[in-house]
């Protein structure tokens, strides 16, 4: 696993084997941000990256420049991981947040530019994440929230529904308030 771009672009993040996390691939991760870099102004950003994993996402979003990065992931292994990569980059933008991204959700007090979430694609409920995004007001006006999900979810009837991109098996969704 690499960060694609930004200041931190070429390294190598080297997960322990025993992180359980499907990280988003490099070449859908790369497609992602390549679209991403033509919607968002990243400095001016403000991340909620769900089911953060191993960081992967929120590495990708801190090296690009965002304002902030909360990265959610109940696993302590994880979280940890991804608070200890963070500080080896030297990135102060990325906050570990270790709690239930459903429960995060309903007490989230905050807005933000662009959520994205991924969760284990075989995590029953998962898609609850969107109603919970929406009901809550968690994106800012001019907000997105960015789902990646397989190829078994369909959203195109979604109320909020924006567009959807496809790469390989990895299908993102992307929302608009």
């Amino acid at each position: 696993m690499r960060i694609v771009s930004g200041i931190y672009k070429g390294r190598a993040i080297h997960p322990p084997k025993n992180l359980r996390a499907r990280p988003t691939t490099d070449f859908a991760k790369e497609n992602l941000f390549n679209v991403l870099s033509n919607l968002v102004d990243f400095e001016n950003c403000d991340v909620l990256d769900l089911f953060a994993g191993t960081g992967s996402i929120s590495y990708e979003f801190a090296s690009r420049g965002a304002r902030s990065v909360t990265a959610v992931e109940i696993n302590t292994v994880h979280s940890e991981f991804i608070r200890r990569t963070a500080q080896e980059l030297g990135c102060r933008s990325l906050h570990v947040v270790k709690a239930n991204v459903f429960l995060y959700l309903k007490s989230c007090a905050k807005q933000f530019n662009l959520i994205f979430s991924d969760a284990p694609y075989d995590l029953p409920g998962s898609e609850e994440v969107i109603r919970l995004v929406f009901e809550r007001e968690l994106l800012r006006d001019d907000g997105m929230l960015v789902f990646e999900h397989s190829r078994q979810m369909d959203f195109r009837e979604h109320e909020h529904f924006w567009q959807q991109r496809s790469y390989g098996s990895v299908q993102f969704t992307f929302f608009k308030k």
